[in-house]
């Protein structure tokens, strides 16, 4: 037998379809893109939120002598980048109500306005007096504007330690100095009212033959 059976394109069998597949290396392309543009993102967030991370604070235009009353006049605004809010908190803030306030110490041109530089108008008439003391012997962060009671202890031991004054104002405290005889010292400045004047003689006295002691009182 002959096949006799017509070809013709309508006969023919179909192609099988073929589904489109999705490229999946371009998905891990889109993904990596997604995260670097998530990253840039954060990134460009962060940078913005440190670029003012600064504290405005007052500083001298010019030399201001002991007694000087703050005003705006005397003072310029810098704004300074520090390390840490203690650190901040040494000087005296733009936003800080200057009323009142005198320099208790020489402040110079250019400096950074300490806060214990800075004191009621009241306080800055109080007597300086410098004391000589080992550092073993105060609290090792003791500090400008400390409240601190100041002790003398006797060289020797059958005498008893004397309270020469109390809730006296710290000043100003040096770096350790130079050591003689083994033991470091500090240069510490306090001041005296005109009631704590009374008790100098005596507390003169006391430390030519013992050690002052400062024991600072809580806040």
């Amino acid at each position: 037998m002959v096949d006799t059976a017509v070809r013709s394109g309508f006969g023919a069998p179909s192609a099988p379809a073929q589904r489109n597949r999705r490229a999946r290396w371009k998905d891990g392309r889109l993904l990596l893109g997604v995260l670097l543009v998530a990253v840039t993102g954060l990134a460009g967030a962060k940078l913005l939120s440190s670029a003012d991370d600064t504290t405005t604070i007052w500083a001298a235009k010019h030399d201001l002598p002991a007694g000087t009353k703050l005003t705006g006049d005397d003072l310029t605004t810098v704004r300074v980048r520090f390390t840490s809010s203690d650190d901040a908190n040494k000087y005296v803030a733009a936003d800080a109500d200057l009323k009142g306030l005198v320099v208790a110490r020489p402040v110079d041109a250019g400096e950074f306005v300490p806060r214990e530089a800075a004191v009621p108008e009241a306080e800055s008439n109080r007597t300086e007096l410098p004391l000589s003391v080992a550092t073993g012997r105060l609290p090792s962060d003791a500090a400008g504007g400390d409240q601190v009671d100041i002790w003398v202890v006797p060289k020797t031991q059958d005498q008893a330690a004397k309270l020469m004054w109390s809730d006296v104002r710290v000043l100003q405290v040096d770096a350790v100095k130079g050591v003689a005889g083994g033991s470091a010292r500090r240069q510490v400045l306090v001041g005296l009212d005109q009631d704590d004047l009374r008790r100098l003689p005596a507390a003169l006295t006391a430390m030519s033959s013992g050690e002052p002691v400062l024991v600072r009182r809580g806040s």
